[in-house]
């Protein structure tokens, strides 16, 4: 039996299978189906309000239909491009210097030999993450105050939060510092699949520890790596709007204005729904085409592998 037959004989099983126990799967499945599709899918409608001169009274399917007006209005903008730079400088920088973190992470806690110091190290790690994004910002703020801990290490009175160079840092370095030890649980995970006895013969021949990751430990994790390098390029664009709205001032707006607070302050502090969510979706179609641009060229890359 060639392997096309054979896969197709596979499908028949399983779609059998599905039909003899139909129900098993509407119990388990039906509710999860029906949250996502309420709450995930529905909303979705939402959107027309950006071609739309939006009436909360008269609704949805009463305002004034617009066209492309609010996406022209926000592309023609003065702030437009700051608003975009200040958005994807963040986002790719974050992604150069806080993607390689986990993994690294991941590969020394690999070289741990005693299982006890490797899960206190690990706890310390994952710690951060429980932390909230607000508790996060207090912290950094407390940190970087005038007469907060770093000034008086430095012996100097800077309120690095009114420096708009050194917002980026700040934003990037506390990210990394809170998500890098939790992100390196996949990897850490995936690592233990790789050959203990090619690592052993490895090490017998005379490697390197640099030669042994490349050998043994690298092939183990180079799918997750690269799956979830698609994931992060492509939601480029999605910067939470938490911790820069957070960690915003007055004096450092050059820097910290993104789009993702551009649009909370438009449609939420100011009411202009239309016009926010139009921003948003624009923002949302950029993601879009990243996820597919990045995906196509890892694909090239990686032989022909990608999501």
């Amino acid at each position: 039996m060639n392997a096309k037959a054979k896969n197709k004989n596979e499908l028949h099983n399983t779609l059998v299978y599905i039909k003899q126990h139909w129900q098993l799967y509407v119990f388990f499945l039906g509710p999860a189906l029906v949250l996502t599709i309420l709450f995930r899918y529905v909303p979705m409608g939402g959107i027309l309000i950006a071609f739309q001169k939006y009436n909360p009274f008269k609704g949805i399917l009463g305002s004034e239909w617009v066209g492309f007006k609010y996406f022209q209005q926000f592309l023609s903008s003065p702030d437009f491009m700051q608003y975009l730079i200040n958005t994807l400088k963040l986002s790719v920088y974050g992604l150069l210097w806080g993607f390689p973190m986990p993994i690294i992470l991941a590969l020394l806690l690999n070289r741990i030999s005693s299982s006890k110091i490797k899960q206190k190290i690990q706890l310390v790690l994952y710690m951060p993450n429980f932390i909230s994004v607000i508790v996060l910002c207090g912290m950094v703020r407390i940190l970087l105050s005038v007469t907060g801990p770093l000034n008086m290490m430095l012996g100097k009175s800077i309120n690095f939060l009114t420096i708009p160079e050194a917002f980026r840092p700040i934003y990037i370095i506390s990210g990394i510092w809170q998500g890098a030890g939790w992100a390196s649980i996949m990897y850490t995970a995936a690592l233990s699949n790789a050959s203990k006895e090619l690592k052993e013969a490895a090490q017998i021949d005379g490697a390197n520890i640099w030669q042994q990751i490349k050998a043994v430990e690298w092939p183990a994790i180079k799918d997750m790596v690269v799956i979830q390098f698609i994931l992060q390029a492509g939601n480029i664009m999605s910067i939470g709007f938490e911790k820069a709205y957070a960690l915003q001032s007055d004096m450092n707006l050059a820097s910290s204005e993104i789009i993702a607070t551009y649009v909370y302050k438009k449609g939420l502090l100011n009411g202009d729904y239309s016009y926010s969510t139009a921003v948003g979706l624009f923002n949302t179609i950029i993601n879009v085409i990243l996820l597919i641009a990045v995906n196509k060229v890892v694909e090239k890359l990686n032989d022909g592998q990608g999501l």
